[in-house]
């Protein structure tokens, strides 16, 4: 995060609109691919230069255009220039720290959202920004370029003509990509679940340091997390209520449907988030507990060995006339004496259940 900050900061006094890609360059080459279908058509294909992407412009079908890769500045400005897109779009389509979002331009929206995955080798959250943009009769995506995306049952739906998404319009594709990225919340919420259960396990067995390590990183995944999902409500809210004339009232039904899971998805990364934190509050309590005995412990053998250090200072004394000091009997008497003494406080310590 403070690295991005500091990138964000590369356009401190520059004026609105300024095209500057801020985030990572997740990969080398930006990949176009293009699908264009109506019910009875299918088109897909690999674009190797965005000119061709123009010609779908004015196509009655139904046209979408992913671009995997946004650091390649001029990509995103010619097709906004083609398509006439606000340049303040295009500024937040190249700034991959936004929040996400709906902006209602009348002849198309632009909507921004958070594409979640979990990397194999830390088991760590990955996000990812995707920005959609609806128009009459398409819709363009923009994603960052990580490994892969949640887009590929919807290209699979379109290529088999499997569903609805091939007989509905452009909005009905933007709800199909919407629901995906939802629908892979609950599996990034689940993985969640499993690491929680298994950390408290851990917790109450044995709370290490490591473990105190890990309830601090879910901590942090639970705050990226709502960052990252709870603005979303407002978004499916707005989408949902139909006010835009290019989202049908047959779409609005799917999206309310959207929106109920994303309120099971807020509601559920607040439950997680109360459980780290009990889960802090268990780890201190543990700490606290161990201590405790520790220090019960070790007093109860300062206390047995009180008594017994006064009768070795009684005997240990250097005066001549002493009793028991010419009995030869006298040294282990003391012991038996002592050995009595510990035998009867581990006794009533042990009575009263404080060993």
């Amino acid at each position: 995060m403070p690295e991005l900050i500091k990138k964000r900061s590369r356009k401190a006094g520059l004026p609105p609109g300024s095209l500057i890609h801020i985030g990572d360059k997740k990969k080398e080459e930006v990949k176009i691919t293009v699908i264009d279908y109506d019910e009875g058509n299918f088109q897909e294909k690999i674009i190797a230069e965005i000119q061709e992407c123009f010609t779908f412009k004015d196509k009655p079908s139904v046209t979408w255009i992913n671009v995997d890769g946004i650091h390649k500045v001029e990509i995103p400005e010619k097709l906004g220039e083609c398509y006439g897109f606000h340049p303040l779009i295009i500024e937040d389509i190249l700034n991959s720290d936004q929040r996400p979002k709906m902006e209602d331009f009348g002849d198309y929206i632009y909507i921004v959202l958070k594409m979640l995955n979990l990397d194999s080798r830390t088991n760590n959250i990955i996000s990812e920004q995707i920005s959609l943009i609806l128009g009459p009769n398409f819709v363009i995506s923009f994603q960052e370029g990580h490994e892969g995306d949640v887009f590929n049952p919807v290209r699979e739906r379109l290529r088999t003509g499997k569903g609805k998404v091939r007989k509905m319009g452009a909005d009905y594709l933007a709800y199909s990509l919407i629901d995906s990225i939802v629908d892979n919340y609950f599996i990034i919420l689940e993985k969640l679940g499993e690491k929680i259960e298994s950390l408290e396990e851990r917790l109450v067995t044995n709370p290490t340091g490591n473990v105190l390590r890990e309830i601090h990183n879910l901590k942090r995944e639970m705050l990226f997390l709502r960052k990252s999902v709870w603005p979303l409500r407002e978004v499916i809210s707005t989408m949902a209520k139909g006010e835009s004339s290019l989202i049908h009232p047959s779409t609005g039904i799917y999206l309310r449907d959207i929106y109920d899971h994303t309120i099971h998805v807020v509601d559920t990364i607040e439950t997680f988030r109360d459980m780290v934190s009990g889960m802090l509050d268990i780890y201190l309590s543990s700490m606290s507990n161990r201590m405790n005995a520790v220090m019960k412990v070790l007093t109860i053998i300062a206390t047995i060995f009180m008594p017994l250090t006064f009768l070795a200072g009684v005997y240990g004394m250097n005066f001549k006339h002493m009793p028991e000091l010419e009995w030869k009997f006298g040294y282990p008497m003391i012991v038996l004496v002592m050995l009595i003494v510990a035998v009867i406080m581990l006794f009533f310590f042990r009575k009263k259940k404080w060993l």
